[in-house]
């Protein structure tokens, strides 16, 4: 049986990540996840294998296999990941906007896809990965990685103030605040705000916003029925049970009964039958 530990960064890279994730064992059947989006941009090194498949959703049904760890952007759809080889996987999951600094790209070329570490960051993503194989504890294994990202951050490429003030100001409400109504105070134009968000997030402040409230739909619904749909739907800031159906079913291909029918512990993950 898999278990996973939650481990939070350092003061110097809280801006940036949310958190490490360490899982470490066996995975039970079945081995095909579907992944819901989030929105937020990880990097996965598995330590257990030399590959792992992803199939992602800018490159439909087929698996990738990439050969020890991967950099996916943030998805807007579903990813399904082969979990038969993931015994153990190290992860850096960002806060929005938080992988860019350390990116030789904007967040938009990865929209919806991923990349094989070494694309982004040369042969020193084998290097890490030989690091962390190489030493026995988490917290060595944590420590590795932060130097990692800490001596690849661009600086200069940190999350512009207009992105930030933008990302509070979504995240406080469910529904969102208007885009105009946050580029007024911001004083730029609708469209340069709109470029600097994607370029940073890797999502429009549009679709960024639905996921928001998705995934606290997603994190307020009950393990097991009968859940109050339309009731759910409107605490999460949706106008009515239709309008969240429809989010639903785009974001996930499937619709609220099933996806509770076939969950699994992690509100993010479904398996596949």
């Amino acid at each position: 049986m898999a278990v996973s530990s939650r481990f939070l960064p350092s003061p110097l890279l809280a801006a940036y990540v949310e958190a490490f994730s360490i899982s470490e064992g066996e995975t039970e059947l079945p081995t095909r996840e579907r992944c819901l989006p989030n929105g937020l941009m990880a990097m996965v090194i598995n330590l257990g294998h030399d590959t792992l498949a992803v199939s992602t959703p800018r490159h439909g049904d087929q698996f990738e296999s990439f050969h020890g760890g991967v950099l996916h952007g943030a998805f807007s759809q579903v990813a399904v990941i082969d979990t038969a080889t993931l015994v153990t996987t190290i992860s850096v999951c960002f806060k929005p906007g938080g992988a860019r600094p350390f990116l030789p790209m904007p967040a938009t070329e990865l929209t919806n896809q991923a990349v094989d570490l070494s694309h982004v960051f040369g042969p020193a993503a084998l290097e890490l990965r030989e690091c962390l194989l190489r030493v026995q504890t988490n917290t060595e294994r944590i420590q590795i990685l932060e130097r990692f990202l800490l001596g690849r951050i661009a600086w200069e490429q940190t999350r512009p103030s207009a992105v930030t003030f933008a990302l509070a100001s979504f995240q406080t409400e469910l529904k969102g605040r208007p885009i105009s109504e946050v580029t007024a105070r911001l004083g730029v134009s609708h469209k340069r705000f709109i470029s600097l968000f994607e370029e940073a997030v890797g999502l429009t402040p549009k679709v960024f916003c639905r996921l928001l409230r998705f995934q606290e739909a997603l994190q307020r619904t009950p393990k097991r029925p009968p859940v109050q749909w339309t009731d759910l739907a409107l605490s999460c800031g949706y106008f009515d049970q239709a309008h969240f159906i429809h989010d639903f079913q785009a974001f996930t291909g499937m619709s609220p009964s099933v996806y509770l029918a076939q969950r699994s512990e992690h509100h993010n993950h479904v398996p596949l039958p």
